[in-house]
């Protein structure tokens, strides 16, 4: 039941204005996977919301560019660090230089993955434990050193973790490996949500369904050739008849990063144009 005196003073409170919500002057974004595709379209609605962003990827050049690109629009306002999200040093070093070079981390969106399309018939353990490192071991590396500088700072802050309809329900054969990783970071999203709740971190999840993106573009081109693997099939079944764009992803990253979404945590919002509806 709730208390006529809270209920009272909450509606008395000033409603601050819509553009002060979606305001992230002042912070600080780490993007894994910054450089292209679902990345790179968070980068960008984060960016102009006016957070400064690190473009975290293993492709030097093109998140180079991306920094560059956003430097020229706002001075001072990007950088690009390399980093394989797999390895523990790799992380220390991007919290640390992200630190050193913004002054905080303010909210941290683990999006860097890869979803190689193989059936288990075909799948080695090397394949196995490659996607599960990246997918997985690398949300686990990024949340723990992002959430001690957080927790160091302060001010609380935001972690978005960019899981799939796949830690959901399974999209097409060939992607097991996938599948496990993206059920694990959804079971990590919750817990991590729990733990980091008395530090005023909200932890949140975004679960993408088909977007056009250079690696959905090389897995299609090449599902083709492998056996159970219908990426058609699954277009087939999306009800807006269309995938849907990176900057459509974007836009819900920044509402999860921003005040509008001031009372969600452990929550993963479904961006899929309808495909678990099938």
């Amino acid at each position: 039941m709730i208390d006529a005196r809270v209920y009272n003073a909450s509606m008395e409170k000033i409603t601050t204005p819509i553009m002060e919500v979606i305001n992230l002057t002042g912070k600080t974004a780490i993007v894994t996977g910054g450089a292209k595709g679902i990345g790179l379209g968070i980068i960008r609605r984060i960016h102009e919301a006016g957070a400064n962003v690190v473009v975290a990827d293993t492709d030097d050049a093109a998140a180079q560019t991306v920094a560059s690109e956003l430097t020229r629009k706002r001075a001072g306002s990007a950088l690009a660090i390399h980093v394989d999200v797999s390895q523990t040093s790799d992380v220390q070093d991007l919290m640390s230089a992200t630190a050193d070079g913004f002054g905080s981390v303010d909210i941290l969106v683990n999006n860097a993955g890869i979803f190689p399309a193989k059936t288990i018939h075909d799948m080695t353990i090397e394949d196995f434990q490659k996607v599960l490192a990246i997918n997985l071991q690398g949300v686990f590396l990024c949340t723990k050193y992002a959430s001690e500088q957080m927790i160091l700072q302060g001010k609380g802050g935001k972690i978005i973790n960019i899981t799939s309809i796949d830690a959901l329900h399974p999209s097409m054969v060939g992607l097991s490996h996938y599948d496990a990783s993206k059920h694990g970071m959804w079971g990590f999203t919750k817990n991590a949500a729990l733990e980091l709740a008395e530090h005023k971190i909200w932890v949140n999840a975004i679960a993408p369904g088909g977007i056009v993106t250079p690696g959905a573009a090389a897995m299609q081109k090449t599902a083709s050739d492998r056996q159970g693997v219908d990426v058609d099939a699954f277009l087939s079944k999306i009800p807006m008849h269309r995938m849907g764009e990176p900057d459509e992803i974007g836009k819900v990253a920044l509402f999860l990063a921003s005040e509008l979404s001031s009372y969600m945590t452990g929550s993963q919002v479904v961006v899929d144009g309808g495909a678990l509806l099938a």
